[in-house]
């Protein structure tokens, strides 16, 4: 089983959509192994969105100071979340990182509509709901980021019966 980050951004947790998006996830087989709630500081996102997923080097100061701001104006609800292929399961429901390109069905898609246009416009960042891993290597550099092992649990959801072998529920 495969583990990934998903971060309910503060556009997500104002708008009081986290459970029905939440809902999505566990609907298709992924269970929830961590899960909290908390502002984190600018350099914990400098960790996040540099150290690890390298934004300010791929799109520059503007774009990534904006970023950071706009994930600091209200808390966050930070999940790990275990499923056969979670990372690309993941992705793909979550759609398209600027909203008007993800395909409707996808979270961004039906849950937000903003341009990068639109948000650089104002001087924000993009609201998209969420954030997940883009890739394996990148899912444990952010868990590891976000969570002590000590905050992971191991449990059996019932569905396991069906995606692993001998595992009973």
């Amino acid at each position: 089983m495969e583990k990934t980050l998903i971060v309910f951004k503060p556009d997500a947790v104002q708008r009081g959509i986290v459970g029905e998006v939440l809902t999505r996830f566990e609907r298709a087989g992924l269970k929830i192994v961590g899960t909290k709630m908390l502002q984190p500081d600018y350099d914990h996102f400098y960790q996040h969105y540099e150290g690890i997923g390298t934004l300010k080097s791929r799109k520059g100061d503007e774009i990534f100071e904006s970023q950071l701001a706009s994930m600091q104006e209200g808390p966050v609800i930070a999940m790990v979340l275990e499923g056969v292929e979670a990372v690309e399961t993941v992705r793909k429901m979550v759609g398209d990182t600027e909203p008007k390109k993800a395909a409707p069905g996808t979270i961004r898609g039906d849950y937000a509509h903003v341009t990068y246009g639109q948000a650089a416009s104002i001087g924000r960042g993009v609201a998209n709901i969420i954030h997940a891993s883009a890739d394996s290597d990148e899912a444990q550099k952010e868990i590891n980021h976000w969570f002590s092992d000590s905050e992971l649990h191991d449990y059996s959801a019932v569905h396991e019966k069906f995606t692993q072998p001998g595992k009973k529920a």
